[in-house]
């Protein structure tokens, strides 16, 4: 592969770009994302058999439950250790260690024998994605400078929305078809195609972390944190938002997290260092990911649950009539992209966010007898207009002053917000839409819920006015001052 490393190993302020020739970019960009792809898909398409799941194995409520979250609780968990393994140890190298830990999680997953196998092959998936995911797109970061970086992001954002839809369809098509164990054996191919092609498309990327290792202890503290936090979230739908299964995780995430800033403020070498949250693009791109990253996935849960237990449609074919807002997500993304560089991250941010408010007003007004493509799907793509652009400027303002020694760390933060905001975003609307959800109150708890969006997305679009920076990304490695 043609390519030209800028500079020689990072010393100081002064940041290193690998940029690659030619169209193995795209195509390396194409590998990474397919990659990226299967884990987002690995989310709905579990979701969607897991009765088929419980029937062949014989698993009670609880134990499915487990098999849905064990993927979601390592991978979230481990993400910003993930992300400065890449770092230290190189981007390529950990993307493929990842890449192959999923895989043969995946087999594992399907040949499981009973609920215990599964459960653990889910962790070890999920422990394999929080590999795979900050280094491939830290490898993204790298590779991709000035406006192609920036499109670059458009279609990494473009990923997550239309592989929450493309899961529900994979998902109700092998689980009714050739059996849920497909939903895992489908993932070996994808993983051994990109393997073999990375290995010739994607060369070892420079390594700019030399000194000092990793900081273990910082590891040991954060990483159970960020578990307690998305345990928590996850079960306070069902549990209660004041039951100890709640608060309890949530009180011990407090106490391990204050334990970790301390350590970061003395190591000599900090897993994080706290001066790159001063940095106004970063700190405000993670708040805006956090905030649509809520929003799409509660819009999803609240929408399909809708088109379910009210239209009466089935799994599948809620899949399908959800693509025009998957085609609505890549669209927005394309958009956001480009129109960052002439208005500005505050600018489109803002207005995105707006947009999600209006498609979600109108998804308020649900009625007892609806029919999806005239009650739900308008507002549902109107909204995903609008998420699609958030994502991508969220990205880019969060990479835009990121030096290049930082960008798996940074791309593990970016990933985690992600998931802390999906988790958060079903268990806040879900826990709203509760009565409804229950079947006791029609589609009121529906509308509640989809309002409470609606509030959400304009405070996410007032503090993204007052707080984000006016001035134009730079879509560029900058370092940070030590």
């Amino acid at each position: 592969m043609h390519a030209n490393q800028q500079g020689g190993p990072a010393t100081g302020n002064a940041p290193t770009t690998y940029v690659a020739a030619g169209s193995r970019r795209w195509w390396a960009l194409v590998l990474l994302g397919a990659a990226q792809f299967m884990l987002i898909i690995d989310v709905t398409v579990v979701n969607v058999a897991l009765p088929s799941i419980g029937r062949s194995l014989l698993l009670d409520r609880a134990a499915l439950t487990w098999v849905a979250i064990a993927y979601t609780l390592f991978f979230g968990s481990l993400l910003m250790f993930g992300g400065r393994l890449a770092d230290t140890f190189g981007r390529r190298r950990i993307f493929l260690a990842g890449l192959g830990l999923f895989t043969l999680a995946s087999v594992a997953s399907g040949l499981a024998p009973n609920g215990t196998v599964l459960i653990a092959a889910r962790a070890f998936q999920g422990i394999g994605a929080a590999l795979l995911s900050p280094a491939a797109l830290s490898i993204v970061t790298t590779l991709f400078q000035g406006p192609d970086r920036s499109r670059a992001l458009g279609i990494w954002a473009a990923l997550g929305g239309s592989g929450a839809a493309f899961g529900v369809v994979l998902g109700g098509l092998l689980a009714s078809g050739p059996g849920w164990q497909w939903i895992f054996f489908v993932n070996v191919p994808v993983g051994i195609l990109v393997a073999v092609a990375t290995s010739r498309i994607i060369p070892p990327l420079p390594v700019e972390r030399h000194v000092g290792g990793i900081d273990l202890p910082a590891v040991a503290l954060i990483t159970p944190a960020i578990g307690l936090v998305l345990y928590a979230l996850t079960s306070a739908g069902d549990a209660g938002w004041l039951s100890v299964e709640t608060v309890a995780p949530i009180g011990l995430a407090i106490g391990l997290t204050g334990a970790f800033i301390q350590r970061e403020r003395t190591a000599r070498v900090p897993l994080v260092r706290l001066t790159m949250f001063a940095e106004r693009t970063l700190a405000g791109g993670l708040f805006v990911l956090i905030a649509a990253s809520a929003l799409l996935a509660g819009t999803f849960f609240l929408a399909s649950l809708y088109a379910q237990r009210i239209i009466g449609l089935t799994a599948l074919e809620t899949g399908f009539v959800f693509a025009p807002v998957a085609v609505a997500l890549i669209v927005g993304a394309q958009v956001g992209s480009r129109l960052i560089g002439h208005a500005g991250g505050r600018i489109v941010a803002t207005g995105a966010l707006v947009l999600v408010g209006l498609g979600l007003a109108l998804l308020a007004r649900v009625p007892t007898q609806g029919e999806a493509m005239v009650d739900l799907l308008p507002g549902f793509t109107l909204a995903g207009l609008g998420l699609g652009a958030a994502l991508v400027t969220a990205m880019t303002l969060a990479f835009s002053r990121v030096a290049t020694e930082d960008s798996g760390l940074a791309s593990g933060l970016i990933n985690t917000g992600h998931e802390a905001g999906f988790a958060l975003g079903v268990a806040i609307l879900s826990s709203i839409a509760g009565a409804s959800l229950a079947g006791s109150q029609g589609v009121a708890g529906f509308q509640a819920a989809f309002g409470a969006g609606v509030v959400v997305a304009i405070l996410a679009a007032a503090v993204s006015i007052l707080f984000l920076p006016a001035d134009r990304p730079t879509l560029a490695h900058r370092a940070f001052a030590h």
